[in-house]
């Protein structure tokens, strides 16, 4: 969808995230910790690969950018996510060990809905979910690459949960009201995110995450948040603001593109190194120690 420049969610995104400062607090501060748990698995980071579709093989390399993108999430023992594909190519994605969640698309046909959930499990998978912000388009329901779309009911989602033994994650969460509902069917994990700004004039992810947090307060329930994450700052600012874990996007192209599983595991280090940086110098130890009272809030 094309909107103005005014409309556009992910420019209304950047400037909030470059509205937010960060204050210092250095002395009896330590070298901080990084890792994080999820589900019982210690990862090296809260920092996650997007859930990307339709990345195929860059000119003159064998493997597919899911591939290679899943190999450096290994590389860097952190939580792999993938998007819409094919069960033959989610099993090249398995193949290559990263730990990672499929996200399913809402698709018209439930038995397609259900097969890739069930393949993937069987595969190896280490969550599954579903893309629900991919349900409608401009003209009504959404058509991705000739597949149609359909609404998913409360009980729709619930019977999905209800069919695994493996985390279900529900994508395209944007406001507290939502998050509470997928608590209530059985979620055990939320992405905050406007897809890349599909909704014109979308809250930014991050503005809605501290009443997002409150109203899971004793819920078991994991809060990931995606759109516009660049740097080791932005994932700070996540973190501080209610996330528990962060996902890149776009940002990460041309390092997959120029330098593959090598380009990508650099990109993935220098927002890791910087993100423990930024914890060093605010004296956090933990990631589980982060919240919000370093950050200042600018005119936005």
């Amino acid at each position: 969808m094309a909107y103005s420049r005014i409309s556009d969610a992910n420019e209304i995104t950047a400037r909030y995230m470059d509205s937010i400062l960060i204050k210092e607090s250095l002395i009896d501060s330590v070298v901080a910790d990084t890792s994080t748990e999820l589900f019982g698995e210690t990862f090296a980071s809260p920092v996650m690969t997007p859930a990307f579709s339709h990345l195929m093989q860059f000119k003159g390399r064998e493997l597919t950018g899911l591939e290679e993108y899943s190999l450096a999430a290994k590389n860097m023992n952190i939580l792999n996510f993938v998007g819409m594909m094919e069960n033959d190519l989610f099993q090249k994605i398995a193949n290559t060990g990263a730990k990672t969640v499929r996200i399913v698309k809402p698709y018209a046909d439930n038995g397609k809905v259900r097969d890739q959930m069930q393949f993937a499990e069987d595969a190896g998978a280490f969550g599954i979910g579903m893309d629900i912000d991919h349900i409608f388009g401009i003209e009504g329901l959404d058509v991705v690459i000739g597949e149609k779309m359909a609404v998913q009911t409360s009980d729709m989602i619930r019977s999905y949960i209800e069919s695994t033994k493996l985390p279900f994650f529900i994508k395209g969460v944007l406001s507290a009201e939502e998050a509470v509902k997928c608590a209530d069917l059985g979620a055990k994990a939320i992405i905050v995110s406007h897809h890349h700004g599909r909704l014109p004039y979308a809250v930014p992810p991050m503005m809605v995450l501290p009443e997002i947090k409150e109203a899971l307060e004793g819920r078991d329930v994991k809060i990931i948040v995606d759109c516009g994450i660049s740097s080791g700052a932005d994932v700070y600012k996540c973190l501080a603001l209610g996330a528990d874990a962060a996902a890149v996007g776009r940002s990460m192209l041309p390092s997959l593109e120029e330098g593959g599983i090598e380009g990508m595991t650099k990109f993935l280090t220098g927002i890791h190194n910087e993100l423990r940086f930024i914890m060093s110098c605010t004296g956090f130890a933990h990631v589980r120690d982060i919240d919000g009272r370093f950050l200042v809030k600018t005119a936005f």
